[in-house]
């Protein structure tokens, strides 16, 4: 026996005395103290890295060494992935996506690490990105290798990567409700009120481990203004400017990683990664690493300190050209998070939304108060305007309402933070009907949603449940060579396979019942004078959801199967798929 089973039985025998029922709960805890842990560690790592770096840099003008900070941490990163890691790290939160629908919910135990520390060196060192989707990467690799260690079944394992991604977020914000909301609504886990619970213990404890090592302070603490009603008509045309920040926000995102991706040479893809993004910090500072300081500065009234470190430190009292520098942040943090990213580095985009609609929020704001009609409150303003962003890249409401509201200490913006959340996801909802996250999956047809049957089709995978068992039989055979293979098959449905493997179509038992027996013909007739032409074809790695209009488009109750290269594979049998299909349902929800 090795150790690791050794490990696993005594683990085992210790978590049944706590009784069947307690485990969920015994191992929520398990995991979010691990995603706590990995929280804290991540983000100390990231400002130990940068106050390093740039702690001692002269505030009144800018330095030639942002030119080349974040080359260096995206050289480090790409080392760090091409020789230690050998995987894709990448897109974190899309990948746990694509973990939960398309692979049992198994993520790689390399990632219970390998993130973390190249998030580290990324942002540490200036890359434009955020440390939430490695952090989330990495709480939900904690919790589906917990699963997997303990052999639990599919929904069990998916539970416990939704108790790492809780914990994770609540973690790094010390925001446990948000947390919690953040992996029902984006990962979309279709739970019942029982399963709700361990995601609340682990999301809980791995708050309290936040609080204990890093400290109780909130993010964005004594940032809040009073609330006045009649800032209202305000805060919806702050709604409306954060929908369409947040559409071009995913658009552009979209765009520039394809047109990134187009250059294949790694090496290529640094140079001219690094030294765009270099450019782009140097002469805007704010564009290095997370941001938060530069949101924090803005919550305490202290706006001017954008400007610290920068060539354009001088200028900072000219309000048209303060008014500029602020869209550009706005405009140029895409592109910054984009070749960061492209280039090699590791990084997420939860962080460049909520600081654009920090910055977004700000520039409706003073703009308001410079127009001399009403004066409103910044702070407020920057503070809604994260929500409003985050609701409509991620088009999640309801965890950009609560996560804002934890990170301030409390609910005093609570109506103004409803008010901008929904009208920004409504206005982006016209031109999106998908999350940042979930676009890309969504095109493949690998998303999982909270409806139930779609849910359930897409984690049907047509490679599972091909047949193979038809005795092949070719156009030339002569009647008598497909007697023999009649006499050799239990099935009544033989595929006419071409020359280079592909189906050209099938023969029926039926079609050739009244023959068989007929010996004169065995010689005269062929294959090819009985065979009929196949309705349609199924690919192999087609989407379930696809299979099932072709069924219902053909009428057929059997359909081939191609692989990549059109080489016919097997059948797929509609009640085979539709057996499954309640078998998976009662899995997943039966007991809900």
């Amino acid at each position: 026996m090795s150790i690791i089973e050794a490990l696993r039985n005594f683990a085992n025998v210790k978590l049944r005395l706590f009784g069947q029922d307690k485990i969920p709960y015994i191992l929520a805890i398990a995991v979010g103290l691990c995603s706590g842990l990995a929280a804290v560690f991540l983000k100390s790592a990231i400002h130990l890295v940068k106050g390093g770096l740039t702690g001692w840099f002269n505030v009144s003008q800018g330095s030639l060494l942002y030119l080349a900070y974040p080359g260096i941490g995206i050289l480090i990163t790409i080392i760090f992935v091409k020789y230690f890691v050998k995987d894709n790290i990448g897109h974190g939160i899309t990948k746990v996506l694509y973990s939960i629908s398309r692979n049992n919910s198994s993520i790689k135990s390399h990632n219970m690490y390998s993130s973390m520390i190249a998030g580290s060196f990324t942002i540490g060192f200036g890359g434009s990105v955020g440390a939430e989707a490695p952090i989330v990467l990495t709480g939900s690799a904690i919790g589906s290798n917990i699963g997997k260690f303990f052999r639990l079944n599919y929904k069990q394992i998916t539970l416990l990567l939704g108790c790492g991604a809780a914990g994770a977020v609540s973690g790094i914000f010390k925001a446990p409700l948000a947390g919690t909301i953040f992996t029902l609504e984006i990962l979309m886990l279709d739970l019942s009120l029982s399963s709700i619970i361990p995601l609340m213990i682990s999301s809980v404890t791995a708050c309290g481990i936040s609080y204990l090592m890093i400290g109780s302070d909130v993010e964005f603490g004594n940032s809040l203004k009073a609330f006045a009603m009649g800032n209202i008509p305000y805060y919806i045309v702050l709604g409306i400017f954060c929908g369409f920040v947040s559409l071009y926000f995913t658009r552009a995102t979209l765009f520039l990683e394809k047109k990134i991706a187009l250059v294949k040479n790694t090496i290529y893809r640094w140079i001219a990664g690094s030294i765009s993004l270099g450019i782009l910090i140097y002469f805007i500072p704010a564009l290095y690493g997370e941001g938060y300081d530069i949101l924090t500065s803005i919550m305490k009234g202290n706006s001017a300190e954008i400007f610290e470190r920068s060539v354009f430190y001088s200028l900072q009292d000219k309000a048209w050209f303060f008014i500029l520098y602020l869209l550009g942040i706005i405009i140029f943090k895409v592109l910054a998070m984009s070749l960061t990213n492209g280039s090699g580095g590791v990084g997420g985009t939860f962080g460049p939304t909520l600081f654009l609609g920090g910055i977004a929020g700000f520039l409706v704001a003073r703009l308001i108060n410079l127009s001399g009609i009403y004066e409103v409150p910044e702070s407020n303003f920057a503070l809604v305007g994260m929500a409003g962003t985050m609701s409509g890249v991620m088009q999640a409401p309801l965890t950009a309402i609560f996560l804002i509201a934890e990170i301030t200490g409390g609910y005093t913006l609570l109506m103004p933070l409803m008010v901008v959340s929904v009208i920004s996801f409504i206005t982006i909802r016209g031109f999106e009907r998908y999350s940042i996250y979930t676009k890309r999956l969504a095109q493949s047809g690998d998303l999982l949603t909270h409806n139930k049957d779609k849910a359930a089709l897409t984690l049907l995978k047509a490679e599972d449940l091909v047949e193979t068992d038809f005795v092949k039989v070719y156009p030339d055979n002569t009647l008598g060579e497909m007697v023999k293979a009649v006499s050799s098959s239990k099935r009544n449905i033989f595929p006419v396979i071409g020359r280079k493997g592909n189906i050209e179509g099938v023969v029926f038992l039926d079609d050739i019942r009244n023959v068989m027996f007929e010996s004169k013909l065995y010689s005269s007739t062929v294959v090819k004078d009985k065979m009929k032409p196949v309705p349609d074809v199924i690919h192999i790695d087609e989407p379930m959801e696809n299979v099932i209009m072709k069924f219902e488009k053909t009428g057929a109750w059997n359909l081939p199967v191609v692989n990549e290269t059109g080489v016919y594979v097997g059948f797929l049998s509609k009640s085979k798929i539709l057996s499954e299909y309640r078998e998976l349902l009662k899995e997943l929800f039966g007991d809900e």
